[in-house]
């Protein structure tokens, strides 16, 4: 038997799927173990693996050192060339993901089985239900990353389980009441939970997990208990559930001295411009900040109204601009003729950005923003109020707690689904109401209560900071069951 001493560290193997708001926090939790001590292998397909390397200089196939641990990326191929049409299809992707991927995490557990540092566990993300039944399959504790709020994880719950009334095809417009939770309207739910959504399939996907929670042992998730500490409480009467947000946020006491922490990111999109320098240039809480994140690209003609606000009002602003999505085959967007000469002295526009130093600027007063989770986390921690412009999805019940219950937005719209052109003068009186008087202060106050409550959460002694160790201290009990059962043969696959 192998004394403890001289064991292989904890080595975990993160799976993700292919999409900066999947690689993203789930590359932090991954980053956060490795600072603990932790060896952590990271994959998902080479599509998304060489948009990685690019932005953030990735190098494959190598231990970083991270903290007292080290991580590694090992990319795989999908099975599909990069030119291939199908990949526009993501109903179809899905599917293909699945059958190479179930074989190629098989193959990839099978090599460090037979090495001297094979996996303790594996973590997923939601997208990639099938994960947990391959960990299961080799007797590996697995556990999923939720990168969505708690709320709407209690939704999916619920629905699956039909534990209370959804809206329907013969009932679209009902109330959806959930345990420990505001009444949602019709079109605050996820809308993937619609049967007319255009994506439902998506919402299909997420469900997969939702059936299979009964694999992993934990659920891991990108919140805070002061949060949403009514709603945790709720959901943990049906599993292990530990809250362990916000990711992106380091804590100083495990920042890596050494920089390379910083240095590794999860953006897929064309290499963020340096923004900060011409931050420090304005006055404090002068900017507005407005992105959308990587994958909404809103129509032309509601580019053109923000860009006539933004003219109209006169605020200083940030506008992360991004070329469409390369398997969306769309038009990129352009601005009115004459709108960067009009607004050298007080506007920037960037294809793409630091966000998470962007929102810690003191220069920044507010986010115009989708409302995606990965945002909504990091404006929540970094104290900055929001204007909320949902697509679909989660970012539309995001956008109903950021105004309605944390109470640091302000509605700019409801989804992209109603089809209703947001105008000009409604974006301008928005931008005023969040930015000037009595209201914007009111926002500012309550975003640095969640500032100081996030922040709290991550320190030492935190509840984030203490449901991570508890995970740390499951993964290290039932990852020497698992060395105990091998050097006994038990694990035979």
């Amino acid at each position: 038997m192998v004394s403890e001493s001289e064991a292989a560290p904890i080595h975990a193997l993160l799976v993700s799927f292919p999409g900066q708001g999947h690689i993203n926090p789930l590359l932090r939790l991954g980053k956060r173990l490795a600072s603990k001590g932790l060896f952590v292998t990271f994959t998902t397909p080479q599509n998304a693996g060489k948009d990685l390397q690019n932005a953030s200089h990735i190098v494959p196939d190598k231990d970083i050192p991270v903290g007292d641990g080290f991580l590694r990326f090992e990319f795989f191929d999908d099975g599909w060339d990069e030119a291939d049409p199908r990949r526009k299809n993501l109903s179809e992707y899905v599917v293909q993901l699945e059958l190479v991927g179930k074989q190629v995490i098989s193959q990839m557990i099978h090599k460090y089985n037979d090495s001297h540092n094979p996996f303790s566990c594996v973590i997923n993300n939601a997208f990639v239900p099938w994960v947990c039944d391959v960990a299961s399959e080799f007797g590996l504790p697995c556990a999923v990353l939720w990168v969505q709020s708690c709320a709407v994880f209690s939704a999916y719950y619920h629905f699956f389980h039909k534990l209370v009334p959804f809206p329907s095809d013969s009932n679209h417009h009902i109330d959806v009441h959930l345990p420990s939770l505001p009444v949602l309207k019709h079109d605050e739910i996820p809308s993937f939970l619609h049967s007319d959504s255009a994506y439902n399939f998506i919402g299909q996907l997420i469900l997969e997990q939702i059936k299979n929670l009964s694999v992993p042992f934990c659920v891991l998730m990108d919140t805070f208990e002061e949060l949403e500490n009514e709603c945790i409480k709720y959901m943990s009467k049906f599993f292990l559930i530990r809250s362990v947000g916000p990711l992106f946020k380091n804590p100083k006491n495990t920042q890596d001295s050494s920089g390379s922490d910083d240095m590794i990111r999860g953006d897929l999109c064309v290499k963020a411009e340096d923004c900060i320098e011409w931050l420090n240039s304005k006055a404090l809480g002068s900017v507005v900040y407005i992105s959308f994140g990587s994958i909404v690209y809103l129509p032309q003609e509601q580019v053109d109204e923000i860009a006539y606000a933004l003219l109209d009002s006169h605020v200083s602003f940030l506008w992360v601009l991004k070329p469409p999505h390369k398997n969306l085959g769309l038009q990129s967007q352009v601005l009115p003729d004459g709108f960067l000469e009009k607004t050298m002295d007080r506007g920037k526009v960037v294809q793409w950005s630091p966000q998470e130093e962007v929102l810690a600027h003191p220069s920044v007063s507010c986010f115009v923003t989708h409302c995606g989770w990965n945002s909504s986390m990091e404006a929540l921690t970094c104290g900055v109020p929001v204007l909320t412009l949902p697509a679909w999805g989660d970012q539309i019940t995001n956008a109903k707690f950021l105004v309605d219950v944390f109470g640091v937005g302000v509605r700019l719209g409801r989804s992209l689904y109603q089809n209703k052109l947001i105008t000009r003068d409604e974006v301008k009186k928005c931008l005023e109401e969040a930015t000037e008087g009595s209201t914007a202060q009111e926002l500012k106050n309550n975003s640095l209560r969640w500032k100081a409550a996030a922040e709290a959460a991550i320190a030492d002694g935190g509840s984030s900071s203490r449901n991570l160790e508890a995970f740390m201290e499951d993964v290290k009990r039932m990852a020497s069951g698992v060395r105990a059962s091998t050097e006994y043969g038990e694990i035979t696959r």
